[in-house]
């Protein structure tokens, strides 16, 4: 499949007004935002973080996401970079339970699976 290629899935089909399609980038995005507002993640790995995201454009964010959707139900894997002295437990089902309601609510698909590779953890800057 090519880079530039873009998977998308029918979300809804009604006769009457159309039909919605959406692109796995967008779910991979969603994920992503989800992920990086929970306290604990540091960034996605590759070290994107909500302020950089602003600058560097949305396509960036969906990096450390891969989204795989077969017949309207999704799998969602995550490489996060997580904060020094937070529970690794804790923070991943937390980012487990916020991916899966923001891209169920978002997008009406059903999330299966929500897969987390901690890639790094970062201390806070100390000046």
């Amino acid at each position: 499949m090519a880079k530039d290629e873009r998977n998308t899935y029918t979300i809804q089909n009604d006769a009457s007004l159309g039909e919605v399609k959406i692109a796995d980038e967008v779910v991979a995005i969603i994920a992503a935002l989800a992920a990086t507002e929970v306290e604990g993640v540091a960034s996605m790995a590759g070290n994107i973080t909500n302020e950089l995201i602003s600058r560097l454009g949305m396509k960036n964010l969906s990096k450390g996401v891969k989204v795989d959707v077969l017949e309207g139900v999704v799998t969602v894997s995550l490489a996060l970079n997580l904060k020094y002295n937070y529970s690794i437990m804790d923070v991943s089902a937390k980012v487990q339970e916020k991916v899966k309601n923001a891209v169920e609510n978002m997008t009406g698909l059903e999330v299966a699976d929500v897969n987390i590779k901690v890639a790094g953890v970062e201390m806070e800057n100390q000046e």
